[in-house]
């Protein structure tokens, strides 16, 4: 069994993914890594280490001291904290992945998994069921940085052959972990409101749809795509994912049938234009093809989990 590293495993995606992995391959082959001091009670089942990515030769020194053969790098500043400042997110989001893939072309690592994203595209971008291949023009720094690290990931794979994959997450809606700083948040966000049965200001438009996902899916595709055959992946830049795509009205009538009394106000900031260059939903043929990927929650099967498991005192610990 092989070493695996979750780089950045404190943050949304972390925790699910470090949890999942962990069931997969046992509580010792999968290290978790973040900037705490502290391992994150959730995370404390298995090895934990201290990392900043950015610190490229503590990095390298742990992966090859410790025979790590495996990385997922989800360490990075997302959509509207990236906005924010601009020239860190640049450096985070991209001179982490090129440690990865240095140790990879080395021949210390067999397989990478770095997550890409739909703000890859841009204003000029078809919106409806998005194709796999087309116009990929952002204008965030998270969408420069995501598709200048997709770039890097096809020419690491070309002219290395190494063995990296991607994803292209929606938006990710998970009751275990708070949201990190994204535009889609505000649907994780909207059922702490109904849980406390406080009113939500929602920062997108009513009629704002983008492309979402229950994280139990996105965290089920990420292993279904490391865990195929790599001759099955035909795609080296990233893969487009689709879950569902709604608009903060349709949820907020979704959360309605189940607390009559929830209300929903709105009140868009800059969040907005950020979401007015994204798709409204995305055709993911390619991973239905390439390693037979399908979804499993619908929009009522997610409402429903959701409210049923959002636990509220997570807002307070982290105030």
């Amino acid at each position: 069994m092989e070493k695996v590293l979750i780089i950045g495993a404190g943050g949304q995606i972390g925790t699910e993914l470090v949890l999942a992995l962990r069931k997969l391959k046992g509580n010792n082959n999968v290290v978790a890594g973040d900037l705490s001091d502290k391992c994150p009670d959730k995370l404390s089942g298995g090895p934990y280490v201290k990392m900043d990515v950015l610190d490229r030769e503590a990095v390298r020194s742990y992966v090859i001291d410790n025979g790590i053969k495996q990385v997922y790098l989800l360490a990075a500043l997302l959509s509207a904290t990236a906005e924010k400042n601009p020239a860190f997110a640049w450096k985070l989001n991209m001179e982490g992945l090129f440690t990865i893939l240095d140790l990879a072309k080395e021949g210390y690592l067999s397989k990478v998994f770095w997550p890409s994203s739909i703000a890859v595209f841009g204003p000029t971008t078809p919106v409806d069921k998005t194709p796999q291949l087309t116009i990929t023009e952002p204008t965030t720094v998270y969408g420069i940085s995501k598709l200048a690290g997709e770039r890097w990931c096809e020419y690491y794979a070309k002219n290395y052959g190494v063995d990296v994959r991607s994803i292209r997450y929606p938006g990710l809606i998970s009751h275990t972990s708070l949201p990190g700083g994204g535009t889609t948040d505000y649907a994780v966000d909207i059922f702490y409101k109904a849980k406390t049965g406080e009113d939500f200001t929602c920062f997108l438009k009513k009629d704002t749809a983008l492309p979402m996902m229950y994280m139990e899916d996105a965290i089920r595709a990420t292993i279904e795509l490391m865990e195929t055959k790599s001759e099955n992946i035909k795609i080296r830049s990233s893969y487009n994912l689709a879950g569902i795509s709604f608009s903060p009205e349709v949820i907020a009538n979704e959360i309605m049938k189940l607390k009559s009394d929830f209300k929903i106000n709105y009140a868009p900031d800059f969040r907005q234009a950020i979401a007015d260059t994204w798709p409204n939903s995305i055709d993911d043929t390619a991973a239905k093809l390439d390693w037979g990927w399908s979804e499993r929650f619908s929009l009522e099967e997610l409402v429903k989990v959701m409210m049923d498991n959002v636990d509220i005192t997570l807002v307070n610990l982290n105030n």
